[in-house]
């Protein structure tokens, strides 16, 4: 272990509901590099977290309960909290339902503990042998939704939004507004969106997918149109924050002058067409072009804007900022 690893205890937290088939041997599997386990019982109809109180003997192990069913992300929230309160420094969700291999967790810390990175998160997209072997629909629900999220949280270099394999530094959770982050299955992408807010430098990493006999809580036929509407809820919150509230620059105007001309170009084309339709008589090359050129000026501003917010992805990691600050 080098002498940074060695100033980080990693705390697992686990959020339970309906894994009581799984989730002793999920403990079994974590490695004593893990100073404290978090099962967060959320209200599991099947009483994980008693058969953990039960039989568990780790004496890493504490269970906490949630007095109503809060969802992924509110049981993912109660375990942060807990280990924020115990001192832990860095803190790895890994779902109780056993298709996360709890040997990975090293992997998860490793760019957070060497500077790299304030979060980490799962990407079972990278290899490609892996991936042929996923079910279809699941390939394609998945790249909808990575396309989707890409525009919403600012992170272009990241896959995979909705792996909830994931690892982040105490200091940046800490700054994290626990009350506003959604609670259910939008959780993880949400997630990404406050820490662009916050600037937080996140770092994908490749891990394979495990599918046994599970059944899965989320459907993507069944959320994506949710998904939609979160989505560019959040992207405009985002292009707000992180273009004209922080900070300003020419990418501030680009993307305004750019819709208006497209909206323009878009409106009196259409009118100038049906006016000449109801005329009987064809639309000047004149008209045509007073038309298609602010529509072509227009997109290219908007393409130069998508340019330079791909270009500002987050890359300098926040938390060594906020442990200076805090010690000032």
């Amino acid at each position: 272990m080098n002498k940074n690893a060695a100033e980080h205890t990693i705390g697992v937290i686990i959020p339970c509901f309906k894994v009581r088939k799984k989730i002793l041997d999920v403990i079994a599997a974590i490695g004593a590099e893990c100073s404290r386990i978090y099962v967060v019982d959320d209200c599991c109809p099947e009483g994980s977290g008693d058969l953990v109180e039960e039989v568990c003997t780790d004496s890493r192990v504490t269970v906490l309960r949630n007095d109503t069913n809060l969802g992924v992300g509110g049981a993912v929230m109660a375990g942060y909290q807990a280990a924020i309160d115990d001192g832990i420094t860095l803190l790895v969700k890994v779902d109780g339902d056993g298709q996360m291999d709890p040997r990975l967790i090293m992997e998860f810390v490793a760019p957070i503990i060497a500077g790299e990175a304030d979060y980490t998160k799962g990407n079972r997209f990278f290899d490609l042998e892996q991936v042929k072997a996923m079910p279809a629909p699941r390939i394609f629900g998945n790249a909808i939704l990575s396309f989707m999220a890409k525009f919403s949280t600012g992170y272009w270099d990241i896959f995979d939004p909705t792996n909830g394999f994931t690892a982040i530094h105490r200091d940046v959770a800490r700054s994290l507004p626990f009350h506003k982050i959604s609670r259910r299955f939008f959780f993880e992408t949400d997630m990404l969106f406050r820490l662009n807010i916050l600037r937080a430098a996140v770092v994908d990493v490749p891990m394979d997918a495990k599918y046994a006999d599970e059944v899965s809580n989320l459907k993507i036929s069944n959320v994506i149109g949710e998904f939609f509407i979160k989505h560019i809820r959040n992207f405009f919150k985002r292009i707000f924050y992180s273009y004209y509230l922080r900070d300003m620059s020419l990418a501030s105007m680009e993307l305004p002058l750019g819709l208006g001309m497209i909206v323009f170009g878009s409106v009196f084309g259409a009118y100038s067409w049906i006016e000449s339709m109801h005329a009987y008589r064809a639309t000047p090359a004149g008209t045509v072009m007073l038309a298609v050129l602010p529509i072509l000026v227009g997109l290219q501003f908007v393409l130069a804007f998508i340019s330079h917010d791909v270009s500002s992805v987050p890359k300098r990691p926040l938390h060594p900022r906020l442990r200076w600050r805090r010690r000032g």
